[in-house]
């Protein structure tokens, strides 16, 4: 599992949000995405994924137009689950 944070860099968003959100459909179209939401306050977006290897991951993120144009600086973070309530079992996986 993992922990994208897409951190505002520029003013630009506007201009790319268009590519953002078809980018944010396919993640989520493709299994890989399971919760995108907001930092607060207006810092930027953050997004839980899984069912994708680091490399996959990282390829993802570079393809979010927002990256690509230096809109946002990403951090991913990979994360092992150690314990999760049963609604979220699948992530032990």
């Amino acid at each position: 599992m993992f922990i994208i944070t897409l951190r505002f860099a520029d003013t630009r968003a506007p201009q790319f949000m268009e590519g953002h959100n078809a980018w944010i459909r396919r993640g989520f179209d493709d299994g890989v995405f399971l919760l995108v939401g907001s930092l607060q306050p207006n810092a930027g977006g953050a997004i839980l994924a899984h069912n994708a290897s680091s490399d996959e991951i990282e390829a993802r993120v570079r393809d979010d137009p927002f990256v690509a144009e230096g809109v946002v600086s990403a951090e991913i973070v990979a994360v092992t689950p150690g314990r999760t309530d049963s609604r979220l079992a699948f992530l032990n996986a």
